[in-house]
């Protein structure tokens, strides 16, 4: 098994403070405060991006897999993800996640695209880890 890290620390109160996260690798070190979170600063980042990006990554390296299961090689994935943090019962909720993807896969049909988007929906790893998110949708393009 795989063992991957991540860490956060935050400082200060929930409004005044702020916080850093970064991957085990250093890879990816980014701040993030309340305003980056749940206002209207684009200065920092929030969980609920991370998120968006992590399932973009995973999604696209999955549909990539199940095409090349189909003996297929694509020429490229490439996804976007928006993470709609709303409310429910007073707290926050991430309540969906919009999946945009655009692939070229040289010898693929358009049926066959939309089953291998669906099948990578339902089977990247983050996605299974995201059950729980009320609504998820994929809008999928197959580029010639």
């Amino acid at each position: 098994m795989k063992k991957h890290r991540a860490e956060a620390k935050w400082t200060k109160g929930l409004k005044d403070g702020e916080g850093e996260v970064k991957s085990g690798n250093g890879a990816v070190q980014a701040k993030y405060t309340y305003a980056s979170r749940f206002g209207d600063s684009t200065s920092g980042t929030s969980p609920e991006e991370l998120i968006g990006a992590a399932h973009a990554g995973c999604f696209s390296m999955f549909l990539s897999a199940l095409a090349g299961n189909e003996n297929l090689s694509p020429d490229y994935v490439e996804t976007k993800a928006n993470v709609y943090l709303g409310e429910k019962d007073g707290g926050p909720l991430i309540e969906k996640i919009e999946l945009t993807t655009e692939a070229k896969i040289p010898g693929i049909d358009n049926d066959k695209f939309q089953d291998l988007v669906q099948k990578a929906k339902a089977g990247c790893p983050v996605s299974k880890a995201l059950a729980a998110v009320p609504e998820i949708t994929v809008q999928a393009t197959l580029k010639e």
